[in-house]
């Protein structure tokens, strides 16, 4: 069975402050404290759509997943790599994200989608962001009997760290609020 996780919030700052604070979350070196969990991103592909101009971004997501003790002796590492797939437009106020992972596919998958828009309430000066998890651990022999409580870990793992996420953002759009006001034309 597939556990699926829906999670909405609503950043109280333009989509435009939210989606170039999306970008400062893996760099900035303050939030490496908070996400630990992340221990690496590579940027593989980035291109800009001349007819739509869309912005198309492939990333490659290093992880130290930590789980319990008995499923690293199982799988032998807890490290994973993920593929986030990032389209911005612009001209729609829209930013689609989409992750999965590509380590311990045989064992379980985890995709990801966060859209980012602006918000229906109030499109000028909040932006909505729903996130849709999916987990499916893979039925083995192995795995049957433990099932849903590594799933019930990583649900709490995935709200744990999707809690870290929003507060890194809003961290980071407050940072960019207060420098835009400095900024006199």
């Amino acid at each position: 069975m597939v556990k699926v996780l829906t999670q909405e919030h609503a950043y109280k700052h333009p989509w435009e402050r939210v989606t170039s604070a999306f970008w400062r979350k893996f760099t900035d070196p303050e939030n490496k404290q908070i996400l630990t969990h992340i221990l690496e991103v590579d940027t593989l592909n980035r291109t800009i759509d001349p007819e739509s101009g869309k912005l198309y971004t492939m990333r490659a997501i290093t992880i130290h997943a930590r789980g319990p003790w008995f499923i690293r002796k199982l799988l032998g590492q807890d490290i994973c790599h993920c593929i986030e797939t990032v389209i911005v437009d612009a001209r729609s106020q829209s930013m689609q994200l989409t992750s999965h992972n590509i380590s311990f596919q045989r064992f379980v998958e985890v995709d990801e989608r966060i859209f980012y828009n602006p918000h229906p309430g109030n499109p000028r000066e909040w932006t909505c962001c729903r996130q849709e998890t999916s987990i499916n651990i893979k039925p083995l022999a192995a795995l049957a009997s433990i099932k849903d409580k590594v799933e019930q870990q990583l649900v709490e793992k995935t709200l744990q760290n999707s809690a870290k996420g929003r507060d890194v953002m809003e961290r980071i759009c407050r940072y960019l609020e207060a420098d835009s006001s400095r900024i006199s034309i």
